[in-house]
């Protein structure tokens, strides 16, 4: 008992660390869909609902990586996730596994834990709050 009461010292860090990696992972979606980088399936020019979720994912995933304005970043996003889920993936076939939407619901209740908790350490969002 002592030992986990012993970990929570390490929350902040690790929220930081859980608020990063997922930020660099959207990033690369919005890469692949903007700029064709990591080569990809996605191909030819972008319109409508595709170039947003592309600028989001980009935009929005450099925001969420810097912790700048997390929480209202990480609501957009979350929304953006779950529209991506119901639109693109759910109507091929009823489960995540076969229809390739578990990466947009993970990322979709990642970014809804974000809004609520906040970016953690290590985010420009906290600036103000080290010289308070």
């Amino acid at each position: 008992m002592k030992l986990l009461e012993s970990l929570a010292q390490y929350r902040p860090p690790a929220l930081g660390v859980l608020r990063i990696m997922t930020a660099l992972q959207f990033v690369e979606h919005g890469t692949q869909k903007l700029f064709n980088f990591p080569a990809g399936a996605h191909g030819g020019p972008l319109t409508g609902l595709a170039l947003t979720s592309a600028i989001l994912e980009f935009a929005g995933g450099i925001l969420l990586a810097l912790g700048l304005f997390t929480r209202p970043v990480a609501f957009l996003l979350c929304g953006e996730m779950a529209v991506a889920y119901f639109m693109v993936h759910m109507p091929r076939n009823f489960f995540p596994a076969n229809n390739g939407g578990d990466a947009a619901i993970l990322f979709c209740f990642v970014f809804l834990y974000l809004f609520f908790a906040g970016p953690g350490s290590f985010a420009l969002d906290n600036r103000d709050s080290a010289t308070a």
